[in-house]
């Protein structure tokens, strides 16, 4: 498959997260951002095991729970804390520095050397996204920006573990993704019923809501994005990240009414144009492969897991 087919099938997952918001807002219960955590990832996981039939072997039991608590079990958690505590779309521009995170995680744990192109663009990218996101100014909230920080270091480690032990041979990126879902979600699940109590009642609209999330914005999205990880660098890959935000907005624009200024519009294109800067391979560097020992690895959620675009959220 060509490099440029598989950065447009990754690409679906952070375009697909991007619709999170309005569903939630629309479809679902209000303030119920850990139940709708763990309903997307649990049941996600679970239908792909069932499909895949492969469960993990001896240390990989351990793996894939190290790298299901850090892409789904700490960062659904961490990212809702301060989503709820920062003022609108300050989580959002923590977590666009994910690039950044991952470009020195990839140094240390990889051995691969930034680039002045990765590094510039990452900066770019999330400069273009605070423009997008961020509306009025207010005081910051350490237990928030700690929080923010906690959740965007969670998925880039994740990323980057994920590239670095690869997958075990006759396991494909379907049970991968499965095993790391399930994991995430059996982390989830008791949280939410401790913090939000019994599930609520459910009419048409959010069971509804609730499908899509669990299978095309979760399922499919994360089996997209840890398959990139597989044949694309973990820096690539979290360069896509911020189509996930643009996407809110322009959902937000397109459906919810909402209105994009003339500054969110430039930040846009920005960040797009360093998310495409992204994708650059350096000169000379090696394409990732799925082995056992190289492979490649994000979400917002919930309710206010707003990187509040037009005065609203975006979320994985």
């Amino acid at each position: 498959m060509k490099r440029s087919t598989t950065v447009l099938l990754t690409a679906l997952a952070p375009v697909s997260w991007g619709t999170t918001y309005a569903v939630t807002t629309e479809f679902l219960p209000p303030d119920r951002p850990l139940f709708t955590a763990a309903l997307r990832a649990l049941p996600a996981g679970l239908v792909l095991l069932a499909l895949a039939r492969v469960l993990p072997r001896g240390i990989w039991w351990g793996k894939a729970a190290v790298l299901g608590a850090l892409n789904i079990g700490a960062f659904f958690p961490l990212l809702f804390l301060s989503a709820y505590r920062l003022p609108g779309g300050m989580a959002a521009v923590v977590g666009s520095a994910g690039p950044l995170f991952v470009i020195g995680l990839s140094a240390l744990l990889l051995g691969r050397r930034p680039t002045t192109r990765s590094v510039l663009a990452a900066i770019v990218a999330a400069f273009g996204v605070s423009l997008v996101v961020l509306q009025a100014a207010g005081a910051l909230d350490a237990v928030g920006v700690l929080a923010a920080l906690g959740s965007t270091a969670s998925m880039s480690l994740g990323t980057v573990l994920t590239q670095r032990w690869g997958r075990p041979d006759g396991v494909g990126p379907l049970a991968l993704t499965g095993w790391q879902l399930t994991a995430g979600g059996l982390l989830i699940a008791p949280l939410a019923f401790l913090v939000e109590g019994a599930p609520p009642a459910l009419d048409g609209a959010a069971a509804g809501g609730y499908l899509y999330l669990a299978l095309a914005n979760t399922a499919v999205a994360y089996w997209l994005w840890f398959r990139g990880i597989g044949r694309l660098t973990a820096t690539q890959v979290t360069f896509l990240g911020p189509l996930s935000p643009l996407t809110a907005a322009v959902v937000g624009w397109a459906a919810l009414g909402q209105t994009l200024t003339p500054v969110q519009l430039a930040g846009m294109v920005l960040a797009f144009g360093a998310t495409m800067a992204g994708q650059l391979a350096p000169r000379g560097a090696r394409r990732a492969t799925v082995t056992a020992t190289s492979f490649s690895s994000t979400e917002r959620n919930d309710r206010k897991v707003s990187m509040d675009v037009t005065g609203t959220g975006a979320r994985r």
